[in-house]
């Protein structure tokens, strides 16, 4: 699909020509994964896929909104003096608690618009299709109306929507990620501080493919609130004897000087998946910084094999493509990534070896699995702008 198709289709749709148009990019986890609510840092970097947005403001108060994803449900109508949450207007619920909670700040978004939405994000896949959407709405609405409003503010309310208009717990890492994105660098970000740092990722003789396990990830929503409150509980009985807020303050010495205080093994292995993914995440930051890609490639490894064995997230469809992955000449390092059960993995692999790459996996993965893997090759590439 490209900007033309998506011209035509806005001038069909809407019977105007006039819009200016906006990306937000879809993100991966590189490592730290499950560490954002115990804690700990995480190491995002916003890719070359995600949503467009094409737009531009009415004279009414009447907000038109159409989306070529999901053209079966036409185009979904409603006004500035009601932006409830609708479960009809399924898909654009998240532009409108955009538009609601930028309203609530003080925002004076003060017209209706016609917007039509693209987004060339595997659905499914975990690679956060719906922080992509909320914060291409909060850009869109902050340049048509000529705001000026903090990319950090932007990202905050993009999670507020997330969290209470949504109604999903999730933490701050997708919507900041793909908010303050940046090409070719990845980010170091403590989610609880909200401190942030950029390291350099040069790619040059490198790319990332994103393994689609083609997995819908069903049981990832009930198994992220049972790990969350397995890690607190862990977090409580370590507390005992360690002064600490989250398991993400403590080192890995005194983890093991402490384990003990953890009297069920269960809750031990989640605790140190924590510790430990925290420590390999700021591990990564200093590998970046050096240019060393192979150590770099060793972290994801040792990601995933905690996330399999101590975490107990990552079931035989991404354990397939992760392993598969790491006896592949050319691959660097494979992990999954998102919240688990399915999803992707990624792998940093050579250029000029994707392509064997790729079949191998693809074989080995649809032997095993009884159906096929996808994968797309991407870059790394900015955060939420006008195009």
């Amino acid at each position: 699909m490209n900007l033309n198709q998506l011209s035509d289709t806005f001038t069909a749709v809407f019977n105007e020509t006039d819009y200016r148009t906006f990306f937000a990019p879809g993100r991966i986890n590189l490592i730290g994964e499950h560490t954002d609510y115990n804690g700990g840092h995480v190491f995002p970097a916003s890719i070359t896929k995600g949503t467009y947005a094409l737009a531009r403001k009415r004279v009414d108060d009447k907000i038109r909104m159409y989306s070529m994803n999901f053209e079966q449900l036409g185009v979904i109508e409603f006004d500035l003096h009601n932006l409830d949450y609708n479960k009809a207007h399924d898909w654009a619920n998240y532009p409108k608690g955009m538009l609601r909670y930028m309203r609530e700040e003080g925002y004076d978004i003060s017209s209706g618009v016609d917007v039509l939405f693209y987004g060339n994000i595997p659905n499914g896949a975990g690679l956060s299709s719906s922080a992509s959407i909320e914060l291409v709405s909060g850009v869109m609405f902050e340049k048509l109306f000529n705001l000026t409003i903090d990319r950090v503010d932007l990202v905050k309310i993009g999670q507020r929507v997330e969290n209470q208009f949504i109604g999903v717990n999730s933490g701050i890492m997708d919507q900041f990620a793909i908010g303050m994105g940046k090409k070719n660098a990845g980010i170091l970000l403590d989610c609880d501080t909200l401190k942030y740092e950029y390291a350099p990722i040069e790619l040059d003789e490198h790319l990332i493919l994103i393994m689609n396990t083609n997995k819908r990830r069903e049981l990832a929503d009930s198994k992220y609130n049972e790990r969350r409150s397995e890690c607190e509980s862990a977090l409580a009985l370590i507390q005992k004897e360690l002064d600490v807020q989250a398991l993400g303050n403590i080192t890995s010495e005194q983890f093991e000087q402490h384990k003990n205080l953890i009297d069920n093994d269960i809750l031990q292995k989640r605790a140190k998946h924590a510790v430990y993914e925290n420590e390999r995440t700021l591990e990564a930051l200093k590998a970046l910084k050096a240019g060393d890609l192979t150590e770099f490639g060793r972290l994801l490894n040792a990601s995933h094999t905690s996330l399999r064995d101590d975490y107990e997230v990552t079931g035989i469809e991404l354990d397939t493509l992760a392993e598969a992955a790491w006896k592949q000449e050319g691959v660097l390092g494979a992990r999954m990534t998102g919240a688990g059960f399915g999803g992707c993995a990624i792998a940093l692999v050579e250029k000029d070896k994707a392509q064997t790459i790729i079949e191998a996996v693809g074989n080995i993965y649809e032997k095993t699995i009884g159906y096929q893997a996808s994968f797309y090759e991407v870059s790394i590439g900015d955060g939420a702008k006008e195009l």
